[in-house]
């Protein structure tokens, strides 16, 4: 089980990022989990080789969410800047700084979205789950997924349309 968890670090640490905004934050939400979910007594549902959990990607994301929603509930959320740019391609600067500035922009825009609908477009469109996951994840319905997913990236795409 150990390795089943450690391979969903990063897609947990991800997660956990969008919602707090704060690396340290992150990982922190991160390493709760794993240790909660691996230091679960034999009997715990948490254990999935005894009938438990039957999906430990699910419920591992679905800990992960609900402690950062925890967590941000309690804290005053800082945000930090999170260097997407390579600039090992050996592009102008002109061209690295407009990379810059349309990244930010989608950032702050994704960073005024509800909870719901970054956490959704988060797992959708830079995890790559399906409908049918993130619902179980997030613990609402596959239409409730597809109508957060629309709305979120209307609202990023109008944010981008307004500041062009």
């Amino acid at each position: 089980m150990i390795n089943d968890l450690l391979a969903l670090k990063n897609p947990m640490y991800r997660l956990a990022l969008r919602i707090t905004l704060n690396s340290q934050e992150a990982e922190d939400i991160v390493q709760d989990v794993i240790i909660k979910i691996w230091k679960s007594p034999p009997q715990s549902p948490l254990q999935v080789e005894d009938g438990g959990v039957t999906n430990l990607k699910a419920y591992a994301l679905k800990a992960v969410r609900n402690l950062a929603l925890d967590r941000q509930r309690l804290k005053v959320n800082q945000t930090e800047n999170i260097d997407g740019m390579d600039f090992s391609s050996g592009s102008s600067i002109e061209h690295t700084l407009e990379q810059q500035e349309r990244i930010d922009l989608i950032r702050k825009a994704m960073e005024q979205l509800p909870e719901k609908q970054r956490s959704v477009m988060q797992l959708r469109d830079f995890e790559g789950y399906s409908y049918k996951e993130i619902a179980d994840i997030m613990e609402i319905s596959e239409e409730q997924v597809k109508v957060n997913l629309f709305r979120a990236r209307q609202s990023i795409r109008q944010c981008i349309i307004h500041n062009s």
